[in-house]
């Protein structure tokens, strides 16, 4: 893969890790589907757990790739897919704002 060609649109989506995300959604879709069974959903707090536990999800990721990269723990050798931190294509000043802002995001998300 051409690292140095990809946009920053694609670089941020690597970044976020979308394989990861079905894992912070499965839950949700599973207490989503106990409340329909009881006639008791209600979409805007199922639609908020939902984006409550994709951001942070998503902000995991972005701190793991922080964090790891800072402690030294993504290197060259290291095994998996891509780190963007580590092959250079954000910053960890870009990836400390994306991962603060994100949080944020799931902390409004959690106060509805």
């Amino acid at each position: 893969m051409q690292n140095r060609n990809l946009s920053k649109f694609k670089i941020w989506l690597l970044a976020i890790r979308p394989k990861t995300l079905p894992a912070a959604m499965a839950p949700v879709i599973a207490g989503t589907s106990v409340a329909i069974r009881n006639d008791s959903y209600k979409f805007l707090p199922a639609f908020g757990a939902l984006m409550g536990a994709l951001l942070l999800q998503i902000g995991s990721n972005l701190a793991n790739d922080l964090f790891d990269y800072l402690r030294g723990v993504d290197r060259e050798e290291r095994l998996g897919p891509l780190r963007v931190t580590q092959a250079g294509l954000l910053s960890t000043q870009e990836i400390r704002i994306g991962m603060y802002l994100v949080f944020g995001l799931a902390i409004c998300v959690g106060v509805y």
